[in-house]
């Protein structure tokens, strides 16, 4: 396996290959934002170590193009900034987990290991359908009424977990955990970004919408026979604890 570290501070950088190599890969380090986007495109590499202040082009740039050629490759955000919003950015441009400095190499290790569990389980089942919603998981192509949807990153991992749990409650911190493995203050605004993103995709052109929100508990994937009035069990009203069971 093969892993590009992208990290202008040469003593983070030699840290994190050291701790990635112990993990079984081999590893190539950019030390600025260009050197790096074009590495990715010469290279082949099955995971990213990405930091967001790069010189030249930043990680969020960085973020952006790789998503439009390579939406399926592990991405792990490395970086400094701590701010909501900059997290937000960063797992909504397409990061799939998001660690902060200074961190723990046993962490870091641990979350790469996730993060790879989680990608290779993608495959297990070949398609996804509900009503007229198709997700093939070998191609990563998802399509509707036979028109193709163009998902990147995050949205693609969140439409499979709710394919996976059709007509099921799925709670902001069940999203949290599933698709970044990490608990986030559940009163960020990260999974409503996420969603409105994904329901844009889905719902434009098409006449009915299929992820519902089901007020203060979470969200739904239910198509054409929607109850408005969806009768929510006692203990998920008390403490959202058992909405999915997985």
């Amino acid at each position: 396996m093969h892993c590009l570290i992208l990290e202008d501070d040469i003593e983070i950088a030699a840290i994190t290959k050291k701790a990635v190599s112990e993990l079984g890969f081999e590893s190539h380090v950019a030390h600025c934002g260009q050197q790096g986007l074009e590495e990715l495109q010469t290279g082949s590499y099955d995971l990213i170590v990405l930091d967001l202040m790069l010189p030249k082009v930043n990680g969020f740039a960085i973020l952006k193009t790789l998503r439009e050629s390579k939406p399926q490759l592990p991405v792990l955000i490395l970086s400094a900034l701590n701010n909501v919003d900059d997290r937000v950015q960063g797992l909504t441009l397409g990061g799939d987990d998001y660690l902060l400095k200074p961190f723990s190499v046993l962490e870091l290790q641990i979350r790469i290991k996730n993060l790879l569990k989680r990608t290779q389980k993608s495959v297990e089942v070949t398609t996804l359908e509900f009503q007229d919603l198709k997700l093939n998981r070998l191609s990563r192509k998802v399509s509707r009424e036979g028109k193709p949807l163009d998902l990147h990153g995050v949205e693609y991992d969140l439409l499979c977990l709710f394919l996976r749990h059709p007509n099921q409650i799925v709670s902001k911190k069940v999203i949290l955990k599933e698709i970044w493995n990490y608990d986030f203050d559940p009163q960020t605004n990260i999974v409503d970004v996420l969603i409105c993103r994904l329901r844009s995709k889905l719902n434009s052109g098409f006449q009915s919408p299929l992820i519902q929100t089901v007020r203060g508990v979470g969200y739904i994937l239910k198509g054409h026979n929607f109850n408005s009035q969806i009768s929510i069990p006692r203990e998920i009203k008390d403490d959202g604890k058992n909405l999915l069971n997985f």
